[in-house]
């Protein structure tokens, strides 16, 4: 017969399991510190050297060198590629004090404020070498080693060939220094620790210099050097993981920036962009507005207004041939957005002298809206988005300006109350966009709350 352990043997015995636990588990995790300590101090000896230039899809690779930085058409080319990569919109929070930082980002991990890159010595980046310049846009690695959060978007700058990242430092060389030190991170625990993004990058970051497609046009080529890297378009318009690295399975599939819907841009008819002309693209990447498809508002009306109007017709057309050669992704989308709606406002003349005893969205759309917008909706340039979107476009308004046009509608947070604001984007998604779109007043209490 089988003898019975007594309590106190089994109590003893679980410890014995939960010391020699603790222990297998303190061993895992010093070997795994010990392979990520091993893993960066190798990684300066396993550096990519599959480097090509931006300018070889033009049969140009004649190298730069720190020598070149005082040659005007250095900085001019550093000027335009610093607009490709939108710079300023980062490093920008006051006007007044361009590329000085301090502009607030919110992640899911806290808020992290964007540095100062202005020449200035004491708190810019005006005593980084060329060396600790492009070791942050290609490795992610600060001037004192530090770890690079990936809301700046290293993860698409090492594609960048070296020849173009020291253009741009040519140019930052050239504007006026600030003296300005932005604001400390606010990330939680243990987010706020730099060394976690060793593991990070190991799930989420390959740095490799782009190689032009042999199979390719010289044109498509342009336009993948431009997309997928400078211009860092899938930093809005990919999905992200848990980790909040990129969904590398649905690129460009459309995702949520800052609270905004950034758009499906594969060529799929149903979901992305599919049914959009060429000339259509490049309108709307050069001017916001492409007339019975898209408006830009929200973060695309900054990128335009700061970055793609400045492209050249060359690269413009370069990013629609490759947007174009994507896998096409539906995701689950049967019709185009713009495919929705109608263009007349029906009720209109009921409502003369009618006496306003509810919200309806009708009465508010024609008060506060038709002067503009016109009864027909056609002002607005295309079918309303998602009523999030247009909720927030109704409370802070849309400023776009370009080489081409100035756009601007007002800001109507301090008019209309949040019922008010979700019963015209209710009405607008209904008549002129997707029926199903709404929206609540307790919705709209939230997005007014955001920070601006």
């Amino acid at each position: 017969m089988k003898a019975t352990k007594s309590p106190a043997a089994r109590t003893a015995n679980r410890a014995r399991q939960k010391r020699a636990g603790a222990a297998l588990s303190a061993t895992l995790f010093c070997a795994f510190s010990l392979y990520i300590a091993w893993h960066a101090s190798h990684e300066s000896q396993t550096r990519p050297v599959d480097e090509l230039p931006m300018s070889s899809a033009r049969g140009d690779d004649s190298p730069a060198s720190a020598a070149d930085a005082d040659k005007p058409e250095l900085v001019r080319r550093g000027e335009y590629l610093a607009r490709v990569g939108d710079c300023a919109a980062c490093h920008t929070a006051d006007p007044s004090r361009p590329f000085a930082g301090g502009l607030a980002i919110d992640t899911p991990f806290g808020r992290i404020y964007t540095p100062n890159i202005t020449p200035d010595r004491d708190t810019g980046i005006g005593q980084w070498s060329d060396t600790d310049f492009v070791r942050a846009m290609h490795e992610g690695i600060g001037k004192g080693g530090e770890r690079l959060y990936p809301a700046f978007p290293y993860v698409e700058f090492t594609r960048v060939a070296g020849r173009d990242v020291l253009a741009i430092r040519a140019y930052l060389n050239t504007v006026a220094p600030v003296h300005y030190t932005a604001p400390a991170n606010a990330l939680r625990f243990p987010f706020n620790q730099r060394w976690l993004m060793i593991l990070w990058n190991l799930f989420n970051f390959d740095e490799s210099r782009f190689v032009p497609d042999p199979k390719q046009s010289a044109e498509f080529n342009r336009g993948a050097y431009l997309v997928e890297g400078l211009a860092h378009c899938e930093e809005c318009h990919t999905p992200r993981n848990f980790m909040q690295g990129l969904r590398t399975t649905e690129r460009f599939s459309g995702a949520t920036q800052a609270g905004w819907q950034a758009y499906n841009i594969t060529p799929d008819r149903a979901g992305g962009i599919g049914d959009w002309s060429d000339d259509a693209l490049i309108a709307y990447l050069s001017t916001g507005v492409a007339a019975g498809h898209a408006n830009a508002a929200g973060p695309m009306a900054d990128v335009v207004q700061n970055s793609t109007q400045y492209f050249t017709r060359e690269d413009l057309r370069s990013v629609v041939a490759y947007l174009r050669a994507l896998p096409p992704v539906s995701g689950g989308k049967t019709r185009p957005r713009d495919a929705w709606g109608k263009r007349a406002a029906d009720g209109i003349t009921a409502l003369r002298g009618a006496p306003v005893t509810t919200v309806n969205g009708l009465q508010l759309f024609a008060a506060n809206c038709a002067s503009c917008c016109q009864w027909t909706g056609a002002g607005m340039g295309t079918n309303a988005p998602g009523a999030n979107d247009l909720a927030r476009v109704i409370l802070h308004g849309v400023a776009r300006k370009t080489k081409d046009a100035d756009v601007l509608m007002p800001a109507c947070r301090d008019e209309l109350g949040n019922g008010q604001v979700a019963a015209i984007s209710n009405y607008v998604t209904k008549r002129f966009g997707n029926p199903q779109a709404t929206i609540t007043a307790d919705p709209v209490a939230a997005l007014r709350a955001e920070p601006r």
